[in-house]
């Protein structure tokens, strides 16, 4: 897979990246009976398993409510049709208030 343009930004700007959110997410949601959970969960436990750096802490500019990091994870709803996407490859579907692992999913978790 091919480095996107805005990978490389979070490289540079010492963030961590959508991908890397979107693992956490799916080691969290494989961890769980039901598969799913809201974005509030979500965000409550991603910190147990990425470690977030002081950029990741910025406040978000479209988003003052919200740090950088946590509107990287709402991102993999609404970037959902972007190539690297985890719901564009099928590893995750929304759910009314969150996210929840697929099949597909679940084999993907077993590997990162």
């Amino acid at each position: 897979m091919k480095t996107t343009l805005g990978e490389l930004m979070s490289a540079v700007q010492g963030l961590t990246t959508e991908s890397e959110i979107s693992e956490a997410v799916l080691k969290i949601l494989a961890g769980l009976p039901s598969g799913k959970a809201t974005f509030r969960h979500l965000i409550r436990e991603i910190p147990n398993f990425v470690k977030l750096t002081p950029a990741d802490h910025a406040v978000s500019e479209t988003r003052p409510n919200e740090h950088v990091w946590e509107q990287r994870v709402r991102n993999i709803s609404s970037h959902r049709k972007s190539e690297k996407n985890y719901i564009a490859a099928g590893y995750l579907v929304k759910v009314n208030g969150g996210l929840q692992i697929t099949e597909l999913g679940r084999q993907h978790a077993k590997k990162i």
